[in-house]
Order: structure tokens, then sequence, then C-alpha cells
């Protein structure tokens, strides 16, 4: 089995480009491509795994429809462990239409699907026991596991040793802190957007939010900045920015909080310190960037190190 985990949502993608405003109301609105991709935290982040030369397991709950078989397929393609998956023929599989603007920005329309009913009551624990790293990915999408299924999970797998850690999606309720605070004290590493972590908090001052989020229990704190970087307090230091990769030629920002996230974890299961899980981290996520879709761009551990030698020197040609 493999020694890290993602648990969490899984959807098929469809992604359009470039929109910018859509048709009127019975109108047709041209396009230069539509793709069909594989989405959602959990899945990302585990084939970002996978493509980056790690073993990954993904949990979470699918239907049994073409959606679904297209999920497997691609998981099972990218060499992601998939017998943590539920496949029920009672939903459909989570689905999205991405909408990416001329200057790659995304807008999405979800459908939750099956994710709404995934539950703490379709892990198995033998998985999580097994391994050394489980990353909740997709909190505030999963209404039937989010809080206290969340709780019960993290609690758990604290218990046999697992380091934890959570990555939140938006939270179109606007439940917020008042959903998983009751999570928190058994989170590792939590590893929100500057946007989510703003709503969670209440605050704007990115050292405000950490130490917020630090006072209910969380270990360390990442805060994920876009094409600024990402924000790091370790327990017992300062915070502190780590800049992106931004000499690169941006094609689309989907998936790219999820890679950030695959790349984080891949650092923490080599154990390096948490600039070079950070530094490492936004490469991932810059590579992410510079090719359409979640997945599409993301290389082996050893191209993305080269990658940031590289650009240390300047000899991005090389690359």
């Amino acid at each position: 089995m493999a020694e890290i985990v993602c648990v969490g949502i899984l959807c098929v993608d469809a992604l359009a480009k470039p929109v910018d405003g859509l048709p009127e109301k019975g109108k047709l609105k041209l396009v230069d491509s539509i793709t069909l991709q594989i989405g959602g935290c959990a899945a990302n982040v585990s084939i970002s795994l996978a493509k980056i030369g790690l073993q990954a397991s993904v949990i979470g709950r699918i239907g049994n429809d073409r959606l679904g078989e297209i999920l497997l397929d691609t998981l099972k393609t990218e060499k992601v462990d998939v017998k943590g998956l539920k496949v029920d023929s009672s939903v459909s599989t989570s689905a999205s239409l991405v909408m990416i603007s001329n200057d790659s920005e995304r807008s999405i329309v979800h459908s939750m699907g099956a994710n709404r009913y995934f539950c703490f009551e379709d892990i198995d624990l033998d998985i999580i026991r097994n391994s050394r790293i489980l990353l909740i990915a997709g909190t505030f999408l999963m209404p039937a596991f989010d809080g206290k299924g969340t709780e019960k999970l993290l609690k758990w797998a604290k218990e046999n040793n697992v380091l934890c850690c959570m990555d939140t999606a938006w939270d179109s309720t606007g439940e917020w802190m008042n959903k998983i605070e009751i999570c928190l004290p058994y989170l590792d590493w939590f590893m929100p957007s500057y946007e989510e972590a703003s709503k969670l908090s209440g605050k704007t001052d990115l050292k405000e939010m950490a130490q917020l989020f630090l006072s209910k229990g969380v270990k360390n704190v990442v805060i994920k900045l876009d094409r600024q970087g990402c924000f790091v307090m370790p327990q017992n230091e300062m915070g502190y920015i780590i800049p992106s990769y931004n000499k690169i030629d941006v094609k689309d920002s989907s998936g790219a909080g999820d890679s950030f996230c695959a790349g984080f974890i891949a650092g923490l299961y080599n154990q390096w310190d948490v600039r070079k899980c950070a530094l490492f981290a936004n490469a991932v996520g810059a590579h992410c960037v510079m090719e359409i879709g979640t997945t599409t761009g993301i290389k082996t551990m050893d191209k993305v190190l080269a990658f940031m030698k590289d650009y240390e020197t300047g000899n991005l040609a090389v690359y």
C-alpha cells in the first residue's frame, strides 16, 4: 500500500478556453478548445504525487457511470492506488465546467454528485493505518464528511502515528470556521489559500491568520498565495514568504493549489526542511500552470529540482 493517502473529492472537468463572458440566452459562443480531464483535489494531488515519483492512494466516492469510468481509468493509468475508491450506482460522478479566461484565470460551475455523500464509513482504515501521510483534500465540498466525519478520521490517524494535513476548498455555505474548528487540533499542516484563510480567520494579515490557526491547535501553517508563492509559519517560528517562480508562460491556473500541496507533501515525505518543501511546492505549482489541465504539466522530482536549480542561475533555456 502507498504511504501517502489523499482522502477527498474526485470529479471530471470539462475545460473551455478562452471564455471571457457567457453568450446571451439561446446564443452560441465559440472557444478555441474544450477538453475533458479528471479533477477534484484528491484526484489531482494523488496523480501529481505519482508523476513526481511517489506512491499515492486515493480514497473517495464516485458514481457507476461513464465519468466514473474515466476517473478510474485515468487514476490507474497514472499508477495511483484506487483500492480505497467506493463506486456508488445510486449517484452520478461529480463534474465541473471550468471556464478559462484569456489571462488564464478560471471560473467554475460544479456539481457535487457522489462527493456529496462521501462519509467516514466509506474509508478503509487499513489504508490509513499503513500510511505515513494523510491529506484531507477538498474540505467544504463533502457535506456528509466535513466537520465531525473529518475530525473522527484525523483523530484516528493521529492515534496511529500518521502525519495529518488538510487543504480546503471554497465554502459556498458560508460556515467556514464553524464547520472545521473541531478538526484543527489534529492537523500537523494546514494548507488553505489566502482567500480561504481570510474567510476562515476573519483576518487579512498573513501572520494574524496563521497565528489564529495555531491558537486553535494546528501545528504548522502554509498559506498559498497564487503567483506570489506561499507564506509559511511552522510551529514556534516566525512566518515568512517563499516567492514563486514567475518567469514562466502561464497557460492555465487550474489545479495550481492542488499541485502545490502535492509538492509540499512530497517534501514532507522526503523529510526536507520547511523552506525546501515550500520551494519545491512552488516549483511543482509552476509546472502545473505552464500547461492546460490540472496535472498535465507535472514532471518527475529530478526534473522539478533541475528546473529550480536552472531558475536560480538564470539558465532556464537548459530546462
